[in-house]
């Protein structure tokens, strides 16, 4: 059955109208928007949910003529992302309210809070890649603005900023990647469906075999993964989201853990039928497995409770990187399992921490410890989820574990990845060692001892315990029935990620496999090292924070404060007031990206231009190349202007020659005009200084360089055309009407079809008047911008002040005025 258009759009469209109508909700329910915001989340869930069991596509007409539509494609996996979008959604609201209280900027917060929770949705159900990639770039503008919560606090803009920078320039190579895909896909499935990813995925060895063919395969690859790289937070832009975490807890637990960094992992997932091969298991699943080691490194020598459950996330997102890297079907259950399982505890993780920052006044581990005793609900909420993120059966966390034990061992088989195969293994459980050291670590947090200094710590609001007591009970069902999840949403899931999917089986294993012994030596291991996890914990830290990728955050700032310094020299150097130097920019900036847009689109062909030359012609061309020599070798201006005269009137007969009598009827008349005011104020223009030579080279190669450019830029725009003038008139005469939808063939004609020839004419007679303009403005002034003094008789005076000679104050000779009242004046 398909889904229903009016549902879908309804469920991706409320959460953005909610957002607009935030402000409203503010005036009247004030701190109580968040519990509006509940229900506009759930809704959306309603709305989802309703669409259970159904698959297909529904469009939305939105560009026909570029054939782009809003089209939403609903099936297992699209569904579990969105269903976990707004059912963590609506608890997030739920929470926000006790949470934020008394906090400014609120409406900000929840129309930025509803807008993100609309964008994933969007990204969930989009099956469009221009729509795809708008959601995807929503996601980052929105996580800008709640990262940046606290608009007055310098940690807080300087993640927003990193946050932005990071994502978005990710953004732009998956769009890259999207547009090569599209058009590939228009040779595949049809130019109507060129964007149409749903109908790629129903044809992926056709697409992938096309991407090879014509040597995209890799490009395209590499450019998606960099998109979902830097969403994802994998090594090595991983350090966005440590960084991220000084926005509002809520945030933290919405945007990055449960849902937008999960963005990249989803959209990997989405496209693995198409792109899965050797190339995709060396990619992802090294850059998973890496993530997933070094950002579980780093988890252990965190110090605060955030920065450990930051570091966590970026490697329980590794995790899922790997296991859809892997291409046996094992590793595809290990994505759409774990994307589950982790969503359910890293959220309660994060409330939790929440509630401990909230109630204890500090988020620096070792100043925590004992927390039972105060908040024993909490704890128990903490014992749940703590277990499950590090993988102890038999918590939901430790079945999707033990499929990417599976999926690696299974890898290892594969000869021809070599050694990676028994690395692979090998890394995964070293890893996985040290998820059981910080999960344990947080888990201490209620179970160790109180610190004396610890002072008294409130008990929690209901509003703030509800959210992360219902996803620790979720975590607990799944835990004790890991089949309920796979039968109701993640069997589905699987069936839209695997190239081969199977029936799923899950549950704690009754025989020994090499991945059990795996889970027994990431488990024992972990539990024997833990003592030592101070020792662990202070040898990290001592690393030179120079070491990437330790020491991201050095070199991001190294590169950023870098770039800014250079710039900041670039734009000092660039813009000195002086018009010479602007046009020297503006003119080589020009000139060098036609030239090399020519090059690139392959229209500089000199054997496609045939240059039909009389004798005539040739001898007025002859005549205006010898005027230009001659412009350059004037010695003053009235005679540079005079030369300058004949190349114009050497063009309008050249345009007499041409049969172009109309043409050369406004280039004589725009000449004339110009040549008699040139003539006017030239008298005004002071003598030239002595020109030095590196000034000299520059402007003559930058003359050719604009010669160079107009003249293969009209051989360019000129040598498509019908065979003969007749043709032209023909055409002109058939269709103006027509097409143009006029009733007078010479008013279309030059409107429609010569409309850029009529506006090369405008353009003449306006570069005339501001050459004109710009000599009236710098009358009396020199090069470098200052007035030239003159004498009585008008003669050239003393040279232009300097930089140290300027000043405000009256000179001698003008205070000597002012004192005789002016009369020397």
């Amino acid at each position: 059955m398909s889904p229903d258009l009016a549902i879908v759009v309804a469920a991706v469209a409320l959460p953005f109208i909610a957002a607009a109508l935030t402000p409203l909700f503010f005036r009247v329910l004030g701190e109580g928007t968040g519990f509006a915001g509940s229900l506009v989340a759930l809704s959306s869930f309603g709305l989802l949910a309703s669409q259970y069991g159904d698959e297909g596509t529904v469009a939305l007409e939105w560009i026909p003529s570029l054939d782009i539509a809003l089209r939403f494609h609903v099936d297992g996996w699209a569904l579990l992302f969105a269903l976990l979008a707004c059912g963590i959604g609506t608890l997030i609201f739920t929470y926000s309210p006790a949470y934020m209280h008394g906090e400014s900027g609120l409406v900000r917060f929840y129309a930025a809070l509803l807008a993100f929770m609309g964008s994933i949705v969007g990204v969930a159900l989009a099956a469009d890649l221009i729509a795809i990639f708008l959601f995807w770039e929503l996601t980052s503008l929105c996580s800008f603005v709640l990262i940046g919560h606290y608009t007055a606090d310098d940690s807080s803009q300087y993640a927003a900023r990193m946050a932005m920078l990071i994502t978005v320039g990710g953004g732009l190579f998956l769009l890259v990647g999207l547009l090569l895909l599209s058009i590939v896909a228009g040779d595949v499935v049809g130019p109507a469906s060129a964007f149409d990813l749903a109908a790629m995925l129903e044809q992926p060895d056709a697409m992938a075999a096309a991407l090879r063919d014509r040597g995209l395969f890799l490009p395209v690859l590499g450019l998606l993964a960099i998109g979902a790289g830097t969403k994802s937070a994998q090594v090595p832009l991983h350090f966005w989201l440590p960084n991220a975490m000084a926005a509002p807890t809520p945030v933290s637990a919405f945007l990055h853990s449960a849902t937008m960094v999960k963005v990249g992992v989803y959209f990997i997932g989405r496209v693995r039928p198409m792109l899965v091969g050797p190339e995709w298991l060396f990619l992802f699943a090294t850059l998973g497995l890496t993530t997933m080691t070094v950002c579980a490194i780093m988890a252990v020598a965190a110090t605060d409770i955030k920065e450990l459950l930051a570091y966590s996330t970026a490697s329980h997102l590794g995790l899922m990187v790997a296991g859809f890297g892997f291409t046996s079907v094992y590793g595809a259950e290990t994505g759409v399992f774990h994307l589950l399982n982790h969503a359910l505890f890293k959220a309660a993780l994060f409330l939790v921490a929440g509630i401990v920052a909230h109630e204890a006044g500090t988020r620096e581990i070792d100043e925590l410890g004992g927390l039972r005793h105060d908040l024993p609900v909490t704890a128990a909420i903490t014992a749940v989820v703590a277990l499950s993120m590090a993988g102890i059966p038999p918590f939901n966390g430790f079945y999707s574990k033990e499929l990417l034990f599976e999926a690696a061992v299974e890898a290892s088989h594969h000869h021809d990845i070599g050694l990676l195969g028994w690395l692979y293994p090998a890394v995964a459980v070293f890893g996985s060692i040290f998820t059981v050291l910080y999960s344990l670590k947080f888990l201490s947090l209620f179970f160790g001892e109180r610190p004396a200094d610890l002072g008294h710590v409130h008990r929690p609001p209901v509003t703030l315990l509800i959210p992360p007591a219902v996803l620790a009970l979720l975590a607990a069902v799944v835990s004790v029935d890991p089949e309920l999840a796979v039968e109701v949403i993640v069997q589905s899931g699987l069936e839209a990620t695997a190239v081969d999917p199977h029936e799923m089986h899950v549950g704690i294993p009754t025989s020994f496999s090499p991945a059990v012994g795996m889970s027994a030596v990431t488990i024992g291991v972990g539990l024997l090292a833990f003592p030592a996890y101070g020792r662990l914990h202070d040898g990290i830290r001592a690393i030179p924070r120079t070491v990437p990728p330790i020491g991201a955050n050095w070199w991001y700032d190294t590169i950023v404060d870098g770039l800014s310094d250079e710039g900041r020299e670039f734009a000092e150097y660039v813009h000195n007031g002086l018009l010479r130097t602007y046009a020297t920019w503006t003119l080589a900036a020009t000139c060098t990206l036609a030239l090399t847009g020519f090059v690139a689109a392959g229209a500089i062909a000199p054997t496609e231009f045939g240059l039909e030359v009389t004798l005539a012609i040739g001898l007025v061309l002859l005549v205006a190349v010898i005027g230009g020599l001659a412009v350059v070798t004037s010695d003053s201006h009235i005679a540079g202007v005079l030369t300058l005269s004949i190349l114009g009137f050497m063009v309008a007969i050249f345009y007499i020659l041409a049969s172009a009598p109309d043409l050369a009827l406004t280039q004589l008349v725009v000449e004339t005009l110009v040549l008699v005011i040139f003539l006017l104020v030239i008298e005004e223009i002071p003598e030239s200084d002595e020109i030095e030579v590196g000034r000299s080279v520059r402007d003559a190669v930058l003359s050719v360089g604009v010669g160079a450019t107009a003249f293969v830029t009209v051989l360019v725009t000129t040598s498509a055309r019908p065979d003969g003038p007749t043709d032209i008139a023909r055409y002109y005469a058939e269709q103006a009407v027509p097409e143009g939808g006029g009733t007078n063939i010479v008013n279309v004609t030059l409107v429609d079809f010569r409309g850029f020839d009529t506006l090369g004419e405008l353009a003449v007679v306006a570069l005339a008047s501001i050459s004109i303009l710009t000599l009236i403005v710098m009358r009396g002034r020199g090069d470098d911008g200052y007035p030239a003094a003159r004498g009585n008789d008008g003669s050239p005076g003393e040279e232009p002040p300097t930089d140290d000679s300027r000043s405000d104050e009256p000179t001698d000779t003008q205070r000597d005025s002012q004192a005789a009242g002016g009369e020397d004046e």
